[in-house]
């Protein structure tokens, strides 16, 4: 498929969601006053979602993460890979993608990061998890307030009893949770906020759950109770002592962080380009 190129893309999924706008913002419309969210089914053409997920490194080829809070492989330095997975997380950088899906959220304005900050691929099989959290509030350089998460799942036929799924805690992480399944071809979109509460449920089947993960900024928080946070994890509700732990822990990187606005270390999940020659 050498033709399959980030505008190709982008065309496609512009075209889809132009299709559907009506359906979506309706959808994002009825959960904005708690955590607005929307999906959509069979995003691109299925051959095409199909060759996207074959394409997916293995997991001894990007970087596990695995703590008390999370389970799971990420990869942002797209250049390693197959350069589908590079078009694919840029075609929903396209101009015209950002606008569609602001006006459906009705937020002004909103940026996409080509630095992929938390953003790229992630890779989730058996057992994997990622507890209920919070996103970082900013861009990696504290400018910018994050506030769309956008997740394209991409392994055929995944089953929602698989695990792996999105869960969005409308109520607060004491209350029950939406769950959202991550089905082969389908685009979620959710809005990131002070009070957007969401996991990932753990993987119980032996496969690989495959997404693709962009973010939007915007020079305003979507609420005007926003303050900076880093990125805060919780424990499930039967997850007491963990709660505890995790609990201290977003504790000290918050305190960290007031001494230190950009972190004692640098994130090393962006992609890092190379840097560009200039003409002569």
């Amino acid at each position: 498929m050498e033709n399959i190129n980030r505008k190709f893309l982008a065309d496609l999924i512009y075209t889809k969601l132009k299709s559907e706008e009506s359906v979506i913002q309706k959808q994002y419309n009825d959960a904005k006053d708690k955590i607005g969210y929307f999906f959509i089914d069979d995003l691109l053409p299925e051959h095409i979602a199909r060759y996207i997920y074959e394409k997916f490194p293995l997991p001894e080829e990007v970087t596990l993460k695995r703590s008390l809070r999370e389970y799971k492989y990420i990869a942002a330095q797209m250049d390693k890979y197959d350069s589908i997975l590079e078009e694919i997380v840029y075609a929903f950088q396209d101009e015209r993608i950002v606008k569609l899906v602001g006006n459906i959220c009705k937020i002004n304005n909103p940026l996409p990061d080509s630095n992929l900050y938390a953003g790229g691929i992630s890779m989730m099989g058996h057992e994997n998890y990622l507890n209920p959290h919070l996103d970082n509030s900013h861009d990696k350089d504290r400018n910018l307030w994050r506030v769309l998460n956008l997740l394209f799942y991409v392994t055929p036929d995944w089953k929602e009893e698989n695990g792996g799924n999105l869960e969005i805690w409308p109520d607060g992480i004491k209350s029950a949770q939406t769950t959202i399944h991550s089905k082969f071809n389908r685009l979620a979109v959710m809005a990131t906020h002070q009070g957007s509460w969401h996991s990932v449920s753990p993987v119980k089947a032996q496969g690989i759950r495959c997404c693709v993960s962009n973010y939007y900024f915007a020079e305003e928080p979507l609420l005007t109770s926003d303050e900076f946070h880093v990125t805060s994890f919780r424990g499930r509700p039967e997850q007491k002592v963990v709660d505890v732990i995790l609990q201290a822990d977003n504790s000290l990187r918050m305190g960290l962080r007031k001494v230190f606005k950009k972190g004692v270390v640098e994130n090393p999940h962006v992609y890092k380009k190379p840097p560009q020659n200039n003409p002569k």
